[in-house]
Formats: structure tokens, sequence, C-alpha cells
């Protein structure tokens, strides 16, 4: 629903009337800008109010360049209004270790995560960006973009230099054992060099063709480590309306996500991939996989 053109939200509404000028609805500037706490910009051509933040606070170099804010280092909310409602967007830029952090904030205070990419090669320190939405009260969205900057800077404050790493040991050799995994997760796995991964497949259309497991549409997670000291990394494959509800259950269980994205174009339905890593005991993580893909097929 994020995706649909502001022309269209305002014939929804009823404000595009026959014969007479479109009424441009009012947003609760004030109240977005002392929710969130910064000084906002609108854009009367687009009835749009959008609010930034600098990411100042630690020097990025790109490409051995310095980088200032004013190149694409600012986070960002936009606000236009939907009917009665508001709908908000924005991008957030993070660091490696504010991501799950300001993920959870964003879920955790109503707002929806709809991507977390790159948008640059060779920095340092490596630099994310997180996009945000949501529809409803214009200051309880900006109370959310509020609780996402906290959080950041709550990592910042605590740790000046970004992480780089996370937290926990991954055993090695990895021997890991395949069959409590096999068991949770139902399905038989592949194994090799101590290392399990199970894939289970779904299915699109494109360009009239049908496309699976082996052409890349698949939900798969790997295993290495043992079964005390272990890692799973892996992807989803997710329908559009099944994202939050996986994005909630991995945070949820601590998994930690790395990348939301899609990996085709003209694919029907339209598939979203989420990339996530996570550190454990082996049957733990299985499990926590296993909760996001009850999950998933509960959101179907």
């Amino acid at each position: 629903m994020l995706r649909l053109t502001l022309s269209t939200l305002a014939l929804a509404a009823g404000l595009l009337t026959t014969g007479a000028p479109a009424m441009a609805q009012a947003i609760d500037t004030a109240a977005i800008e002392t929710a969130t706490g910064l000084k906002g910009s609108y854009n009367q051509a687009e009835n749009v109010f959008k609010v930034s933040k600098p990411r100042d606070d630690v020097k990025i170099n790109v490409d051995r360049w310095t980088m200032p804010p004013f190149m694409g280092l600012t986070s960002w909310a936009a606000f236009t209004p939907m009917g009665s409602s508001t709908m908000m967007m924005g991008d957030t830029v993070l660091f490696e270790d504010e991501v799950n952090p300001a993920m959870s904030a964003a879920l955790d205070n109503g707002l929806e995560v709809t991507a977390l990419h790159n948008h640059f090669f060779f920095d340092q320190p490596k630099v994310f960006f997180m996009h945000i939405g949501g529809m409803g009260d214009a200051r309880k969205l900006a109370t959310g973009v509020k609780a996402v900057y906290d959080r950041i800077a709550q990592v910042r404050a605590a740790q000046g230099t970004p992480a780089s790493s996370f937290a926990g040991d991954i055993a090695s050799p990895s021997h890991v054992t395949a069959a409590p995994i096999e068991e949770i997760l139902g399905s038989k796995a592949q194994v090799k060099d101590g290392m399990v991964k199970v894939t289970l497949g779904r299915t699109a259309k494109m360009h009239g063709t049908t496309v699976g497991n082996e052409m890349g549409i698949n939900t798969w997670a790997a295993f290495a480590g043992d079964d005390e000291h272990a890692v799973v990394d892996g992807d989803f494959a997710m329908h559009e309306n099944e994202l939050q509800t996986v994005l909630k259950t991995m945070r949820g269980q601590s998994i930690n996500i790395v990348a939301i994205h899609q990996h085709m174009t003209y694919e029907e339905p339209r598939y979203v991939f989420l990339h996530y890593w996570g550190k454990g005991k082996a049957v733990d993580l299985a499990q926590s996989v296993k909760k996001a893909l009850d999950a998933q097929k509960a959101a179907k």
C-alpha cells in the first residue's frame, strides 16, 4: 500500500471532485516537529512535510574521501496526508551495529521496515540504509521515527566507534548435528564438511514461465560451528504481505537482519528477500527460523 501514488490516494480519499479543484489536506507540522525534536521543511507543491537528521556524529570515508552528510548521509522522514490519516516514508543512515537495534525500535513503535541495503562501495565504516514507512496518526508516526533516532544515539553513546562483529563465538572446524535441525524444520538437509543446510522452495511466474527452487525462489538456512556455538545464515523468500511478520518474528528471536531487497523484476507474485545472521546453539537457531516460517505461513 505504501507504493500508491499521491494522486491515487487523493482519489481514494475523495479529495478530487468533478468540476472543483482539490483542497490540500493540512499536515500537523507542529506535532511532527515536537514528536521528532527536529525542525522540518514543507513542500507546498507535493503537500509533504519532511524532517532530516544528518549523520555528522561519525566521520565516514567513501573511496578514500571524507563524505559530507549533504552527499547522501542524512536520515529523513517525510509525511503527507492520506484522507483523514497520514502516510510516512523515510530512509535511515546506519552503521552495522545500529541496524538491528534501530529496526527493532521501528517495529516496536508501529512502523514498517521495507528495505535494507548499501549505497556505496569502499565506505569506512560501512554504511547501510534502512527504509521505513507507516500510516496512521502523524504524531504517533513521528514518535516512532524519534524512537529509531534515539536508539541509534544510544548505540553510539555506548560505543563511539562502530563495532566490527556480533557478540558470540563460532566454533571451528564445523561439526553441526543435522538430525535435530531436520526435525525442527521438517525437511531433509544437505550436509558438507560439518555444515548443515535446509532449503525450502517456492514458485513464481516470470514472463509466463514458472520458476522455483532451483531458479532461486527459495528460503534457506545454513548452520556452521558446532551444536553449542553455531551460526545460522540464510534468506527468506516472501510475498510483500509477509515481510513485516517475518521481520518481527526474527527480531523477536534476536536474529540479525542484514539485507532486505528484491532479487528479480517482473515476477508474479512479487517477492522480497530477507537475509539474516544469528549466533547461538544450533537447535535454538533452528527453532527461531521455524518460528519465522510458521509466522510467514500464518501471514498468507
